[in-house]
């Protein structure tokens, strides 16, 4: 008899429902002192058990209450908490940024000890932690860890590892909860002088309806504190008594247009991608410098990709889209159409 086509992914769903079920909801681990503990432990029951001595028996109750009583005290600490993680809205590569960790507390009476709270990352060694000394019953508790990224693109966490040594420290009891969320990575951004932009009105440029500078008159106002006495109508301001104003069309200037090499060749390395980076940290550093100055740029790809950004918007949208752009493959050659 012939399997159905979905039998592979039922039984990847009963292996994966299984593993679930079987995974333990903590993880211990013991610490140095542990490690001696114990093994004094042990130790010491051989030696009860040899000598059949009741002081030796007394003695091994009591180890083995302390390591009871530190597996109930360090339950009662990791129970009930709830972590959230308040992430920047922006980071960028090679500049520090501060991720917020809060621990709430849900249970009503006791209060938890020796919290260590580890920030999880997919595809990334888990290396900061914040720890918390104490959280008192129904209140919570907020610490931060920094971070510097060394690569740009989407860093995503995935959860977080609750760990605690309380009371005794000799084991580590821990276990994690799952709490997603992204950050966007924006490429480094160097500090780029540009050229002073060329006096007067620029070639291809064009007028814009609105109040601006530019060389065109838009119409007539009235005079207020401050502006330019140049600009003044003396025809208008002698016939009405009132200092009237000429009001300039405002001169938009043409997009700045930054071209990127993202077409992968065929055999390319390492040394390709790393020059991939160094060419998208010169693009963004200069779209970055002529948004400063007052131009629009658009950020052109050759692998077809678009991009713009201007003043008034910043350049947030310019910045997400080069810290989320990978190579691109080259287009295959498209075959010549048979002659009818």
């Amino acid at each position: 008899m012939e399997s159905s086509p979905s039998a592979p992914g039922a039984l990847a769903r009963l292996r994966a429902a299984y593993g679930r079920r079987i995974r333990l909801p903590r993880r211990l681990k013991f610490t140095r002192e542990g490690k001696f503990f114990v093994g004094i432990t042990l130790g010491l029951g051989f030696a009860a058990i040899n000598t059949a001595n009741n002081l030796l028996y007394l003695l091994l109750g009591m180890l083995l209450a302390l390591i009871i009583v530190s597996g109930i005290m360090s339950e009662l600490s990791l129970r009930d908490l709830t972590v959230v993680r308040r992430l920047p809205l922006r980071a960028q590569v090679g500049r520090a940024h501060l991720v917020e960790i809060e621990v709430f507390n849900h249970k009503g009476r006791t209060p938890s000890y020796a919290i260590e709270v580890e920030d999880l990352r997919a595809g990334q060694p888990a290396d900061k932690r914040c720890f918390f000394l104490k959280i008192s019953p129904k209140s919570a508790q907020v610490a931060a860890y920094r971070r510097t990224p060394t690569r740009r693109g989407r860093d995503v966490h995935v959860g977080f590892r609750i760990a605690t040594r309380f009371p005794f420290g000799l084991f580590e009891k821990s276990r994690e909860v799952a709490a997603e969320g992204q950050l966007v990575i924006y490429p480094a951004v160097d500090p780029m002088q540009l050229p002073p932009a060329p006096g007067g009105r620029a070639a291809g440029s064009d007028t814009f309806v609105g109040r601006g500078h530019g060389e065109e008159f838009l119409g007539l106002k009235l005079m207020r504190p401050g502006e330019d006495p140049r600009d003044i109508h003396w025809r208008k301001t002698a016939s009405s008594g009132q200092m009237i104003l000429r009001e300039r069309a405002r001169e938009t200037r043409p997009d700045v247009t930054l071209n990127l090499d993202s077409v992968r060749p065929d055999g390319a390395g390492d040394e390709w991608l790393a020059s991939f980076e160094r060419r998208i940290r010169d693009v963004a550093s200069r779209a970055v410098a002529h948004l400063k100055r007052g131009d629009q740029v658009v950020v052109v790809t050759s692998g077809g990709g678009t991009a713009r950004a201007d003043r008034t918007g910043g350049a947030d949208p310019l910045l997400r889209y080069l810290a989320l752009l990978g190579p691109t493959s080259k287009p295959a050659a498209r075959a010549p159409e048979a002659a009818q």
